[in-house]
Parts: structure tokens; C-alpha cells; sequence
């Protein structure tokens, strides 16, 4: 893992801060297993994984290794609202190391197709 990738997850996961008593390696871990985990879990109705489609807005670890995610749907009538939040809740959950996980569905900013990485426009068909 790049040097650069490594700072910015662990700037993502702490959520822009840098004062945290989890030493830097192992939340740079933590965090690239989020991500890693979070790639799992796919819109049944789009052919790309969540991370990848920009619904992921914020994820933060706390000193005692629980984890806050912040997430949005590509819309807010999306027929897994209720479920998608819980198939994060578990993938996050799963991660070695992680105590809980939380999901809290937002809307501001609402999705817009410009969040999608160059992968996910590819899995779409945009690229």
C-alpha cells in the first residue's frame, strides 16, 4: 500500500482528525479492511459495490475500535433502504479487530453519479 493511500485512509477513518490513541498502522489496517469489506457488498440493482458508487460519505473508528459509517443510497425510495444499512452493518462488523458497528443513513448530500469512482462508471457502462 502506497504511503499516500495509507495517510488518506487513515484520514478517512478518523474522519479528517489525526489525534487518535490507535497507533497509525493498525487504523491505516483497519481501515483498508473496511474498505475492503464495504466492496463487498453490492446494490442488487446496480453491477457495483457500494464503496465504488460513492454512497460511503464517512467512516470513523474510535478509540475502542467501534466503528461509525455514514452511507446514503443512490435513491432514498431504494427498494433495500431497510436491508443495505444492516449487509454494511455486517461487512464492517466482520472486519478483525473491529468491536461494533454503527450505520446511519444520511441524504445531505444527495447521491449524484459524479461520486462514482472510474471503476464503478466502467461496471455501469458510463466509461
Amino acid at each position: 500500500m502506497s504511503d499516500d493511500i495509507a495517510t488518506a485512509n487513515v484520514a478517512m477513518a478518523q474522519g479528517g482528525a489525526t489525534d487518535s490513541a490507535i497507533p497509525a498502522e493498525e487504523l491505516a489496517r483497519l481501515t483498508d479492511d473496511i474498505v475492503a469489506a464495504l466492496k463487498t457488498v453490492y446494490d442488487p440493482e446496480i453491477p457495483a459495490d457500494i464503496y465504488e458508487l460513492g454512497l460511503i460519505y464517512k467512516i470513523d473508528i474510535d478509540d475502542d475500535r467501534n466503528v461509525d459509517v455514514q452511507m446514503t443510497l443512490t435513491a432514498p425510495g431504494c427498494p433495500v433502504a431497510g436491508e443495505m444499512p444492516i449487509w454494511v452493518e455486517n461487512a464492517v462488523s466482520s472486519v478483525e479487530g473491529i468491536q461494533a458497528a454503527r450505520v446511519e443513513l444520511v441524504f445531505d448530500p444527495p447521491w449524484t453519479p459524479e461520486r462514482m469512482s472510474e471503476e464503478a462508471q466502467v461496471a455501469v457502462g458510463w466509461f
